[in-house]
């Protein structure tokens, strides 16, 4: 059941539903499921759930203040520094990653992060499920489906040395260059 409202939801959601107010991502805790209209690479296929997050993650000694309406906006509007999901897709789509700030961090810049959330908005599309405990459920759904995208917990996917491949040669060339303002 659980699966199915992932893999086959009732509803999709776009950048510009969610990002509106009132958005219609609850502020809950769950889980949630990014399919893409276009896939953000030629191995991948387009129309499918190709990762799963949850929110907010298992904290043994703090309270996550994280939740399914903050991480789903993130994701659309945020940078590759808070976002796996937008490092993936960035880098998947050859877009260059770059040190900023203290040049500890690193994001696409300005301009690659609104070239990434307008692909996103183009071709990224969101379904939820609320859960009071959605960290009991992310082994499960990652062990039993076919998640591309996700990497942690995820060796066993056929995508995964590939994907930790392009992160890592993407984090290698920002090393490389000058700190962006």
């Amino acid at each position: 059941m659980v699966h199915a409202a992932l893999t086959e939801p009732d509803r999709l959601w776009s950048a510009q539903e969610v990002l509106v107010r009132p958005s219609p991502v609850p502020a809950a805790a769950g889980v949630y499921g990014w399919h893409f209209e276009k896939a953000p690479c030629p191995d991948l296929d387009a129309g499918r759930l190709l990762y799963v997050g949850i929110a907010p993650r298992y904290m043994a000694n703090r309270t996550s203040t994280q939740n399914l309406r903050k991480r789903v906006r993130y994701h659309y509007r945020g940078n590759a520094a808070g976002s796996t999901l937008r490092l993936t897709l960035g880098c998947l789509l050859g877009i260059e990653l770059r040190r900023v700030g203290s040049g500890k961090r690193m994001t696409f810049g300005k301009a690659g992060e609104a070239t990434l959330s307008q692909w996103m908005a183009e071709n990224a599309r969101v379904c939820w499920i609320e859960r009071d405990e959605p960290w009991t459920m992310e082994s499960e759904l990652i062990s039993q489906l076919d998640l591309p995208l996700n990497l942690d917990q995820n060796r066993q996917n056929p995508f995964h040395s590939r994907l930790t491949e392009v992160r890592s040669q993407a984090r290698k060339r920002a090393r490389e260059l000058a700190v962006s303002a």
